[in-house]
């Protein structure tokens, strides 16, 4: 019997992951990709003698990806070098410095040394959440393609868990009172772009699980988790395609049979799996007559998340003072949240962070100097902002920034090289829905069930993967998109 062919439209983790597990059981697997790079935004930025990861920059949850690696019968170790960081990163207010650590006895050193009084909620914290953590994160590995998946036992129990009804914000303040602690443990609701104030409670899961599992350095870059990914594929016979460009599905008898090429060209599948953002590609990679559901009007109805501004300064100084990871926030946090959510309004004064990896890795700039990756949440495009006339007074705004109050003085007398990323380049240049960098927001009206499910509603013999499909966005639920696709598929099969 012939193998089936499953066509994925897109390299970015998602898609590779899918790829990895359907390659390696048996089936024909063919990876298109528009750049000619692997990794989509967990890809690389080469400017001259210096290399930046595009996206991603925390690794964390690493069991997934090692999991993933497991089922292909690999060591995730034999692919990429990883480090432990410890501290895990620095956080600066205007008054105060954290350095939140993995090490529990060192932790409750470092919150008595900044926030008197407050270790026994942090102990409270590690003792609840790791309840939380261990009856959610089962639920995540399942999709949610029917109603009834919502009877499942492991959903049934986990529901007193999902603090649906609060805010991220609002279930730290269980634990702690100092409202700059409390952001320390709900920043991470900008992993998802969203607001700390309007995330579900749910998803203080994500801090939890730093501070249980630790955050990692991939030696190289994350790309390299990207690169990984598709040297597996590739060794199991999978075929990857850079530079090719797919013009739109096409779609028979409600049934999805395959991709017409930019160039005119057809290829033809069994299966189709769409790694691209889910927005753009409902727009422009599905004729309207093929969708019910996801009409134009619905997409743009749908809510999206914030975007990012980017600099990557390639600096022929290494800035020893900074950290790997430096977060900054702003004065009054929750106003220049509540500014970014907007999205028509750049704020005055913004919170910002800092990735310094040539402290630990010397592979990304030559010796004696520095890969310094720089991102500002900031709304999308949907608030109309005009960042090509912005682009240049905001970059100036954050070098003034990064002199004053990061302390990398004189910084404009070392950059070698600059490249800058605003959300109209998300939009247009990276193809994502009004330059929603974390893609749909996460809000419980579009979660779950009521996200684009794994196995797509709209015609047969199509599946998605990536931050806009279930579980939802962040490398390891990325990840775990692809993995969930790819069983599906495998269970279609008898697998």
């Amino acid at each position: 019997m012939s193998k089936k062919k499953v066509i994925i439209v897109g390299a970015g983790p998602g898609g590779l992951s899918a790829g990895m597990l359907l390659a390696k059981n048996g089936f024909d697997v063919h990876i298109f990709e528009k750049k000619d790079i692997v990794g989509g935004r967990n890809g690389f930025i080469q400017a001259s003698e210096y290399k930046f990861d595009i996206g991603p920059t925390f690794f964390l949850m690493k069991d997934v990806l090692e999991e993933i690696f497991e089922l292909c019968d690999r060591n995730m170790d034999d692919y990429i070098e990883v480090k432990a960081l410890d501290p895990m990163y620095r956080l600066k207010f205007k008054d105060k410095e954290f350095f939140p650590t993995i090490n529990r006895k060192k932790m409750v050193e470092e919150i008595e040394r900044v926030f008197p009084g407050s270790s026994e909620g942090y102990l409270k914290y590690v003792e609840k959440e790791q309840v939380k953590y261990d009856m959610l994160m089962p639920c995540l590995k399942k999709p949610y393609g029917k109603i009834t998946d919502f009877l499942r036992w492991d959903l049934v129990k986990a529901v007193p868990y999902l603090d649906a009804h609060l805010s991220i914000f609002e279930v730290l303040s269980r634990y702690f009172d100092d409202k700059d602690l409390i952001t320390c443990f709900t920043f991470q609701a900008k992993y998802i772009g969203m607001s700390p104030w309007v995330a579900p409670g749910l998803f203080s899961m994500i801090s939890y699980s730093e501070h249980n599992g630790g955050i990692f350095h991939v030696m190289g870059g994350l790309n390299k988790i990207s690169k990984a990914m598709a040297n597996v594929v590739e060794e199991e016979g999978g075929k990857i395609y850079l530079s090719s460009s797919v013009k739109k599905l096409i779609i028979e008898d409600g049934k999805a049979n395959g991709i017409l090429m930019d160039d005119g060209s057809e290829v033809r599948a069994d299966y189709v799996v769409v790694n691209a953002d889910f927005a753009h590609a409902m727009v422009n990679l599905v004729e309207k007559k093929d969708r019910k559901k996801y009409t134009d009007t619905k997409i743009s109805k749908m809510k999206y998340s914030c975007s990012t501004f980017m600099l990557y300064l390639g600096i022929n100084k290494v800035y020893d003072k900074l950290n790997h990871h430096n977060i900054f926030f702003a004065d009054d946090y929750r106003k220049n949240v509540d500014e970014i959510i907007s999205n028509n309004i750049i704020p005055d004064d913004v919170s910002f962070y800092v990735h310094n990896p040539s402290l630990i890795d010397k592979s990304l700039a030559p010796e004696g100097k520095s890969s310094i990756y720089v991102l500002v949440p900031i709304g999308n495009t949907s608030g109309g902002i005009d960042w090509e006339n912005e682009k240049a007074s905001f970059k100036e705004r954050i070098l003034d920034l990064l002199e004053s109050k990061a302390g990398m003085n004189d910084l404009r007398n070392h950059i070698e090289e600059m490249r800058m990323i605003t959300p109209l380049d998300w939009q247009h240049k990276m193809d994502i829905y009004n330059g929603a960098t974390f893609n749909l927001s996460h809000n419980m009206g579009q979660m779950l069930y009521n996200r684009p499910h794994n196995e797509f509603e709209e015609f047969k013999n199509c599946y998605l993967v990536g931050g806009g499909t279930h579980p939802g966005s962040g490398l390891p639920t990325i990840f775990e998109s692809g993995r969930i696709s790819a069983t599906l598929i495998m269970e279609k099969e008898g697998l």
